[in-house]
């Protein structure tokens, strides 16, 4: 439940961050969440390499810490796109 919480209050500051940077915000959301839930399945294939399939929590929060991952991928490639409307664009503007 608090993981449904967290996609979607993350996946809003995604859209936010998105829309400042002029592209589609829904294009963004979607790439999130695809890549917290395949990064989840990676990080439960890697948590059961590593630990006893007893040990549930310790595998829990391994997929958790590489879903979150997905968040910061997302946002340094948002990062990386030039904003919408640049200072130089408004040079000599009244």
């Amino acid at each position: 439940m608090l993981e449904i919480i967290a996609i979607i209050f993350l996946s809003r500051e995604i859209g936010k961050l998105a829309i400042t940077k002029g592209v589609k915000a829904s294009t963004w959301k979607i790439y999130f969440i695809a890549g917290w839930f395949v990064l989840e399945i990676i990080g439960v294939i890697i948590g059961f390499m590593i630990f006893d399939k007893d040990n549930f929590i310790s595998i829990e929060l391994l997929a958790i810490a590489f879903a979150v991952t997905s968040y910061f991928v997302t946002k340094a490639q948002l990062n990386k796109l030039p904003d919408a409307e640049d200072d130089i664009d408004k040079i000599g503007r009244s």
